[in-house]
């Protein structure tokens, strides 16, 4: 009999188990993959890693610039693969190690429950059944289909077919403009792709600020990369190209492409769970989990990450879920995740990060806002590393504490975590604009702006 048994080996999982070490508790993690989940293996990880990779090269082409000469660059995408591959390799033996000397058993195979505390697994070794006092649902989630675009693997991809194109696509059709198609669009435009991006909104990145997405995609259609907003996609014709054209248009209107990448979303992965076995209650196929202990209608039973219905589907929130269910089973105290200060970052170039509300969230709510913008073009930092492009924008009720920020620029993920703790602090914009920011940095562009929220603007 275990503490708790876990099912599913991503953050969610993972995070659970390395952290039930501080309880002393013991853990089965069940896993039929590799551990690492979605984001080590087919997310985060190696698609930051292309990222970065187009980032270098478009940093090295543009190198004349700054006085450096050099011959012109080129790409060698098998290179940047196996980077991509090491990289992920290298994490994937870290957290195994790490996995072992936390005690965790790793139990290969596909879990199920098959009643409150049984979890059956089917593995390489046979048939296995794991008993827990508790038990944690982290099965993660997989790329949504979408019909009409059958997946193939080569021509119609997901985001994890992508990962692993083997060579560089010339002519590429993204269907979803969200935040992975944005990250897709930037690389592929920076290793030099033609790139067409469908969008059924009226804006890329639905839900951060319309002025943060109209400004990525200002940069990003500066790069070459083609947008159709409000415009849902169809195969026009099939040939030695795909012919995509918008909804409601006739072929001859559509473009060529080489291949065509969905992401449109991603779906949970609770189709063969034994959620049917226990009182678990869902929506759409997710799990509802109550927010302050993450455990759902049966008792002993939780669930954290992607498969949480309501929930951002990040692998950090995933990490601050973990942690809330672990605290709750070894000590009976709720431990709730503080979703408003959860921070979401578009690792595109520029990067786009948000943090609380947004204007359209705040006139949701009934909340009256102020809304204070400094941008990067008079930031001395940002014109020395020549990325003047984007703002912060800094949110506050009118004589009360940040509610809200999104950055657009030069390392905006790593700059919204000093704006996290001012949402999450509900901090008042003249204590936050008391302290000092050095210069010449990117960050003083979120210490202007809080001297304008606080209305002692300096520049």
């Amino acid at each position: 009999m275990y503490d708790v048994v876990i099912i599913g080996g991503g953050p969610g999982g993972y995070g659970a188990a390395l952290y039930a070490a501080n309880f002393d508790l013991s853990v089965a993690l069940v896993e039929r993959d590799t551990v690492g989940g979605t984001c080590l293996l087919r997310g985060c990880i190696p698609a930051k890693s292309w990222l970065q990779a187009a980032e270098v090269y478009s940093t090295v082409r543009s190198a004349g610039e700054f006085g450096v000469v050099t011959s012109d660059p080129s790409f060698v995408w098998p290179t940047a693969l196996a980077r991509k591959d090491r990289i992920v390799k290298g994490l994937v033996r870290g957290l195994s190690g790490l996995l072992k000397q936390r005690k965790v058993e790793v139990v290969r195979g596909h879990g199920r429950l098959s009643g409150p505390g049984r979890v059956e697994v089917e593995g390489p070794d046979g048939a296995r059944l794991l008993k827990g006092r508790n038990v944690l649902l982290a099965t993660g989630s997989a790329p949504a289909g979408l019909p009409g675009f059958p997946y193939d693997g080569e021509r119609i991809v997901s985001s994890d077919h992508a990962l692993d194109w083997p060579e560089r696509p010339e002519r590429v059709g993204i269907i979803g403009g969200g935040i992975v198609g944005c990250e897709f669009a930037s690389l592929l435009a920076d290793v030099g792709s033609e790139v067409v991006v469908f969008e059924m909104m009226d804006q890329i990145l639905p839900g951060f600020e319309p002025g943060a997405a109209r400004d990525l995609q200002k940069q990003l259609e500066r790069r070459g990369v083609s947008f159709l907003l409000g415009a849902g996609a169809k195969i026009g014709r099939w040939g030695r190209r795909i012919t995509l054209a918008a909804s409601g248009e006739s072929a001859a209107g559509g473009v060529e492409v080489d291949t065509v990448l969905v992401a449109v979303g991603r779906s949970p992965a609770t189709s063969d769970l034994g959620l049917d076995t226990v009182r678990v209650e869902t929506d759409r196929g997710f799990v509802s989990a109550d927010p302050a202990t993450m455990q759902t209608a049966e008792p002993g039973v939780f669930a954290v990450g992607d498969i949480v219905a309501g929930t951002p589907g990040l692998a950090h929130a995933a990490f601050a879920e973990a942690i809330a269910a672990m605290t709750f089973i070894a000590s009976g105290r709720p431990a709730p995740v503080d979703y408003r200060a959860v921070p979401s970052v578009v690792y595109t170039h520029p990067e786009v990060a948000s943090v609380g509300l947004t204007e359209a969230r705040a006139a949701a709510a009934g909340l009256e806002v102020e809304i204070h913008d400094h941008s990067f073009m008079g930031v001395g930092r940002a014109r020395i590393i020549g990325r003047t492009q984007g703002f912060v924008r800094i949110l506050n009720e009118p004589g009360g504490p940040i509610v809200g920020a999104t950055v657009v620029g030069p390392q905006a993920g790593e700059m919204i975590h000093e704006l996290m703790y001012m949402v999450g602090w509900e901090a008042l914009p003249e204590e936050a604009a008391a302290f000092v920011h050095a210069h010449p940095t990117l960050s003083e562009a979120v210490g202007e702006g809080l001297m304008t929220a606080a209305r002692r603007p300096l520049h």
